[in-house]
């Protein structure tokens, strides 16, 4: 008696669950696959949904927002054979809740799988070097190869971003040893193109000393020859004008006289300065007749003027 009444207790039960369970809201940015008697039937999508017990089921719930998805680190052989540890993260999100139910077992897994493959043969085409260097290459690369799968699979790949992409330790010491050479190599040729530069800057500057130099001796040359010039021509004109104004003296009445006395005066103090002790003096002209001496120089000067 007791027993017919456990089951009987446990059959209404799982009558009142199943009746229950009939009843079902659906949050937002999420979706329930039903199936009726073991076939597709409807989907889901937010709000209050009545369904028939036992004959309606629900099999899949999928969310349609974007996941981000953890790829485990694994490892990947560059084309120079170095080892290097890559993990990433992948962002999906459903778009076809049928397809993400029926396409495929587990779209979440296959996306993993097949990102890692894709890793490991994209960096199986790079040397190391360009690996660090290519982080976007890879991950475009990834998502065009998940793209070709995901419509069948009815979700879509928005990105892949690389975390870590991690060589051996002992390749690690090498490129920092590499990287510290190149520093030195760096700053060495820093020094010397600054010391050669210092070196052509002051040949300029000597260079253009000595043209400044040059320069300014050769102007001060053509400023002196100038002054000469300029100094001959002065004297040139005065001595000219000088002998103009002489000449007229001369044509003109009593400039004769005139001349033939200052002549004479000049004859005389000029003289008085030819005698020393012991020193003969030789004249061509009789002194004792000076009108003869001033009539001499007074011809010549006439003679001239004409």
């Amino acid at each position: 008696m007791s027993i017919s009444i456990i089951i009987w207790s446990a059959g209404i039960l799982y009558v009142a669950f199943k009746f229950i369970r009939s009843i079902r809201i659906v949050n937002a940015q999420e979706v329930l696959i039903v199936e009726r008697l073991g076939k597709y039937h409807q989907t889901l999508e937010a709000g209050l949904h009545f369904l028939i017990p036992f004959i309606d089921n629900v099999t899949y719930k999928h969310i349609l927002k974007e996941q981000a998805i953890e790829v485990q680190p694994q490892i990947c052989i560059t084309r120079d054979n170095v080892q290097v540890k890559v993990d990433g993260v992948l962002y999906i999100k459903v778009i076809d809740p049928y397809k993400a139910s029926y396409g495929i077992e587990d779209y979440k897994f296959a996306s993993i799988q097949l990102s890692q493959t894709t890793m490991r043969a994209v960096i199986g085409t790079m040397d190391l070097d360009e690996t660090f260097e290519a982080r976007e290459t890879i991950n475009h690369r990834i998502v065009e190869v998940i793209e070709q799968a995901a419509d069948l699979w009815g979700i879509r790949v928005n990105r892949y971003e690389i975390q870590n992409l991690s060589p051996p330790k002992s390749v690690l010491e090498s490129m920092e040893k590499q990287k510290t050479a190149e520093l030195n190599k760096k700053a060495e040729i820093s020094i010397s193109e600054g010391d050669r530069d210092a070196k052509i800057n002051r040949s300029q500057g000597l260079k253009e000393e000595a043209i400044n130099k040059s320069e300014g001796e050769k102007q001060k040359r053509i400023n002196e020859a100038e002054g000469k010039a300029r100094e001959i021509e002065a004297l040139s004109i005065a001595t000219a004008k000088g002998i103009e104004t002489v000449a007229n003296s001369i044509k003109s009445k009593g400039g004769i006289e005139a001349m033939q006395l200052q002549i004479a005066q000049n004859f005389i103090n000029q003289f008085v300065h030819l005698a020393k002790n012991n020193t003969d003096i030789v004249l061509p002209l009789d002194l004792t007749d000076i009108e003869n001496v001033t009539d001499a120089f007074i011809g010549k000067i006439s003679r001239t003027i004409n």
